[in-house]
């Protein structure tokens, strides 16, 4: 209401034009200040999570992967333009060609989760969150949607791309400008994360997450890697036990994965769900 008062006042006078006579929730200028970086943090962390608490979202699936993946219809097409490539450059295509079967795998696991449906005390439990870009977090939103649900997308600005695929739920849309914060929404509501190959990003979202259950900062969830080989090739767990520098107990964080429906299947061991995901009478999610 003020603020309309404020732009209704008649008055144009050296002091009113000035910066300074700006109410400070509307002075961008000042809002962007280094001095207001604390400021921006809360307004980063306070506005996802009223959305997704007035979305009755209680926990969440998180799905990690490379931005760079085709989908499967892609593949073939991709594969006939490598072929007038350097080498070097085909050998890429050829690789990324050869996990479009994790597009597809990120797909079926967030359809199969996604249609269960999952309630509990009136909250959506196990709802998909991804990056809310392109590849498999593409596959993770168009999946969900293909199922009638709805599926978060954490966006953050980029110099070059990111823009929020088609498939995430718009009023669950949400982008972010601190890495910080888009992961920590990531985690606070995750009962289970499924990650596939990926680069940089993956990576550290992974390793983050193993250190904060690693380290008792997060309860044990579901971290349910795909590609063993393409993991074990880039990565040598076994070698960081044998070095000491992390526990042997250590790997046990992690579970294997190659299909959604083995997905699924540790997701429903861990919280004692029944098939259709109805809690078991044991445990409860």
């Amino acid at each position: 209401m003020e603020a309309g008062f404020a732009d209704d006042l008649d008055d144009d006078t050296p002091q009113t034009r000035h910066p300074a006579y700006r109410l400070a929730f509307r002075d961008q200028d000042f809002l962007l200040r280094e001095e207001l970086r604390p400021v921006r943090f809360q307004l980063e962390l306070l506005k996802p999570t009223m959305i997704l608490d007035e979305a009755r979202v209680g926990s969440t699936l998180v799905m990690y992967g490379s931005a760079r993946i085709p989908p499967p219809e892609s593949v073939e097409l991709a594969l006939e333009e490598a072929a007038n490539l350097p080498e070097d450059q085909a050998l890429i295509v050829r690789n990324l060609a050869k996990k479009a079967k994790y597009y597809g795998e990120a797909y079926r696991l967030s359809r199969i989760v996604s249609g269960k449906a999952i309630v509990d005390e009136g909250k959506r439990q196990f709802v998909v969150c991804s990056g809310g870009g392109p590849s498999i977090m593409e596959a993770a939103n168009r999946g969900a949607s293909d199922a009638g649900a709805e599926s978060i997308g954490l966006n953050i600005i980029l110099p070059h791309e990111q823009a929020p695929n088609p498939y995430v739920t718009p009023y669950l849309s949400l982008n972010f400008h601190y890495f910080a914060l888009r992961k920590m929404h990531f985690l606070i509501r995750a009962r289970a994360v499924a990650v596939f190959p990926g680069g940089f990003g993956t990576f550290d979202e992974l390793f983050e997450l193993l250190t904060l259950v690693q380290t008792g900062k997060m309860k044990p969830i579901p971290i349910l890697l795909f590609g063993k080989e393409f993991w074990n090739r880039v990565i040598d767990f076994q070698a960081l036990a044998e070095e000491g520098t992390i526990s042997q107990r250590d790997l046990d964080l992690i579970t294997w994965c190659e299909t959604a429906e083995e997905a699924w299947e540790a997701i429903r061991e861990f919280y004692c769900l029944q098939d259709n995901g109805a809690a078991g009478m044991e445990c409860e999610i």
